[in-house]
Order: C-alpha cells, then structure tokens, then sequence
C-alpha cells in the first residue's frame, strides 16, 4: 500500500504551491483510486458460490432470542413456592402412574409430590403455548447439548435445565447478572474457562458455555452423589446446599430438605422435573411443537484469521447482521476481534460457511484493503484540513490587508466626504487612526489612512 500512499500524499503537499491563490480546488482522493465499495463489487463477482440456502425467518431471529419466555420461566420459577392451587384437568392417580414411568427411565429421584403436580399443572395451563415455541428452540440447541452433556457423563436429560434457566435464550440476564443458556455468574463462569471481556462474554457463546456447565455438573455430582442436589446446588450454590443438609439434620435428599433451602431454590428442581414431564407427554396433553427453520448441524463454525465487524461479514457473505448476532451472541459489540495470536469463531449457515472458507484469501484481501484505505484517507483528511485552514489563513490576511488604503487629499475634499466614499470607516476613526485633532485642520495633499 506504500505506493498509493505515496500517491495519495504528492496531491495533499502540492497544496502548499497554491497558498497564495484566492482560489484553491482540494481533491482528497485521486479517482484513480478503487473506494473499498468499488472493490467489494469486483471481488464479489470472482468469488466461488454455493448453492444458496434459505436466510433465517425474522420471525424465527425473534423465536430464538425472545426475552419474554426467559422472563415468564424467572418469574414461575420464583413465585412456585407459593404452592397455589391449579385448576386443571389431570388426575393425580394417572400423574403418579407417569411420574413413575419416568422414574424408571431416567437418573433423578421422580417421586410425586403435590408441589410437583401443581407446578407441572401450572405449566400446562399457562405455558403450553410457551413450550410449543420452546420445543421448536429446543430443536436448535438439544443436539448441541446432547453432545457436550455425554461427553461428560451427565445424563443428557439435564438439556431441560436450560429451559429452566434461561429458556433457551443465550443472551438472557438474571436481575442478579447471571448470563447465557446455562446463566452463569462471572465468578464461576471464569473457574470453567469462559472469557468475559469488552468484546466477548462466552457465557453466551452454545458451544462453551455448554461445556463448562458440563464441567460444572459433573464436579457438583462428584461432591453431592444425586442429580436432584445437583440441580439444587447448581441453582444456589453448592454452600447453601450444604447449610440445608446441616439444618436438616445431615439429610441428603432433596424432598427432605427442600424446606430448608431459598424459596427460588425450591421450586427449581419441580420446575426442572415438570419440564421434563411435560417434554415426555406433550402429546397427550394437546401440546404441537412449532418447527424449527434451522437445526443447529445446518450451521458451522470456522475460526478467523483477522478482525471482522458483522456487518463486514454481511456484505460479503450477503447475510443479515440479525442473523450473524442470532448465530454469534457471545460477541458484545458486533465485531470479532483478533488478538494475542488468539482466534475467535464464526458461527453461520452451511452455505454462508462454505462461501467464506472457499474464498477466504480474497476476503481477507479485502479487509486489508478497505482497513489501509480508511487510514490514507483519514491521513489525507487531516493534511488537507491543515492546508485548507493555512491556505484560508492566508487568503484572510491577504484580504485584511487590501483594506488597508492611502487617500491623498484633495482640494474640497472633508473627513465627511472622504469617510462616505470608502463607505466602511466613519469620520471619527479617520480623526483616530490619523491623529486629527480638528477636522479644519485637513489640507491638501496631506496622506490619510483609511
């Protein structure tokens, strides 16, 4: 880029030559210079395509970051123990029987309990429209889930407590600033390796977020021994578990010693297990999932090798920055930044993906580019506002002083007369600037300043 500084520079300090002229035209950029837009154009034209896939639904980007359900889970979660009575057409009988069903099939202690039926009831009266939409979420992350969570060695099962703790929004905040699917406080978030910075916050990033509360639970059930504590300690922390135990009397289970832990805490674990049950037996209680438009194995990530702003990306990727923040919430600021050698991801589409790794020179070359031309060009803004405010400084002092004028007097001639002539002095400052003391005193020949 030396040479097209070099001639972007010869024009700017060529200004210097007109600094006497009252007229000066200022051309910041030589036309023969390509704009960053004239070279996306060029370059788009060469880039190798796939096949184009469907862009994700503005109503599906709402779906998948909806603050609404995050607030209605918060909200039932802390106002459960009330243990409000909920009208709803579900025996107790046939809810023992399914309770039990699910107590064989899976790892948790399942036991019924009129707290449980009243919360898997008020689920089922005033969320069922909620689940369905969840269930269409939950078709995005669950595989994601699933596969972190095995890893581990944590039932999969606990993907439902994602739900629980933030509806499947990654960008949801507690009141008390927990963060992401899994909402971590920064604390903990930090122990599990999720960087939080100016730019990037992975407790929203699926993918590691999800692998540190793996890391998580799996460590709480090494401590407490049932996932029932787990989901307890995971919820207040595992020191207030402890404390419950204690003022228990040394009881270990849940049930037990639910009385004494914090009222959100106590209707954490029946909402865990109401979501569970209503996950198992959605059908038979009228429950249609919605569809989800993108799977999470229809997208992919890459790493980058370069700083990139989304809305870089979306021009060159012909893909809307809504999107790019759907796939990318751990990114504060829409922008992916490149430093200590460290490569952050980009989440898209397949297709988008394929595009970008199939032309990934070019787009590189681009920003380049467009990043070394912003810098000319703000080095020549500011030369050419250096010469500009030296070549108007001239051209005012230049004006001052033609202003400044010898009249010789005439005969006939009067302070009046000569001060209505030049039209811009009056006789008193001709008197000052002249050191007249009497206006009779004016003579022929004499040489006055005006």
């Amino acid at each position: 880029m030396k040479q097209t500084l070099t001639t972007f520079l010869f024009g700017v300090f060529s200004l210097t030559a007109f600094a006497q002229e009252t007229e000066v035209e200022i051309k910041v950029i030589p036309k023969e210079i390509q704009t960053p837009q004239a070279y996306l154009d060029s370059i788009k034209k060469t880039f190798v395509n796939h096949k184009a896939g469907a862009n994700i639904d503005k109503k599906w980007i709402n779906e998948l970051l909806n603050d609404e359900m995050f607030e209605n889970m918060e909200s039932d979660i802390n106002s459960v123990y009330l243990d409000q009575e909920v009208a709803y057409d579900l025996s107790t009988d046939v809810l023992k029987t399914r309770l039990a069903q699910l107590d064989k099939k899976y790892p948790f202690d399942i036991k019924y309990s009129p707290t449980l039926e009243k919360v898997i009831k008020n689920f089922l009266k005033n969320r069922s429209k909620s689940f369905e939409r969840l269930m269409a979420v939950s078709e995005y992350y669950f595989p994601m889930f699933e596969e972190q969570l095995a890893k581990r060695n944590v039932p999969i099962e606990i993907k439902y407590l994602a739900i629980v703790e933030s509806a499947l929004n990654p960008k949801a905040k507690s009141r008390v600033g927990a963060t992401g699917l899994w909402q971590f406080m920064y604390p903990t978030g930090k122990q599990y390796g999720l960087e939080v910075n100016s730019y990037v916050d992975e407790r929203s990033d699926p993918l590691k977020s999800t692998d540190a509360a793996s890391k998580y639970l799996a460590d709480l059930y090494d401590v407490f021994g049932n996932w029932e504590m787990v989901l307890a300690s995971y919820n207040s922390g595992p020191g207030t578990v402890s404390k419950a135990i204690r003022r228990s009397g040394g009881k270990t289970n849940y049930w037990e010693i639910r009385e004494y832990l914090p009222k959100e805490t106590q209707g954490y674990v029946p909402a865990f297990l109401a979501t569970l049950y209503i996950y198992e037996y959605h059908k038979v209680h009228g429950i249609v999932p919605k569809k989800a438009t993108l799977p999470f194995i229809k997208t992919d990530t890459i790493h980058l090798k370069q700083a990139i702003a989304f809305d870089e990306i979306s021009e060159l990727l012909d893909i809307s920055i809504d999107e790019i923040k759907l796939l990318n919430p751990k990114y504060k600021l829409d922008y992916i930044p490149n430093y200590d050698q460290e490569r952050h991801s980009l989440r898209l589409p397949i297709d988008k993906i394929s595009r970008f790794t199939s032309n990934e020179k070019k787009i590189y070359a681009y920003l380049d580019y467009q990043k070394n031309y912003k810098l000319e060009k703000n080095i020549v803004d500011d030369i050419v506002s250096e010469k500009s405010t030296a070549i108007a400084a001239t051209q005012t002092k230049s004006k001052a002083v033609g202003l400044a004028k010898t009249h010789v007097v005439k005969k006939g001639d009067t302070l009046s007369s000569i001060a209505k002539k030049y039209g811009n002095v009056t006789v008193a400052q001709l008197m000052k600037k002249n050191n007249i003391k009497n206006a009779s005193s004016l003579k022929p020949g004499m040489k006055l300043k005006i």
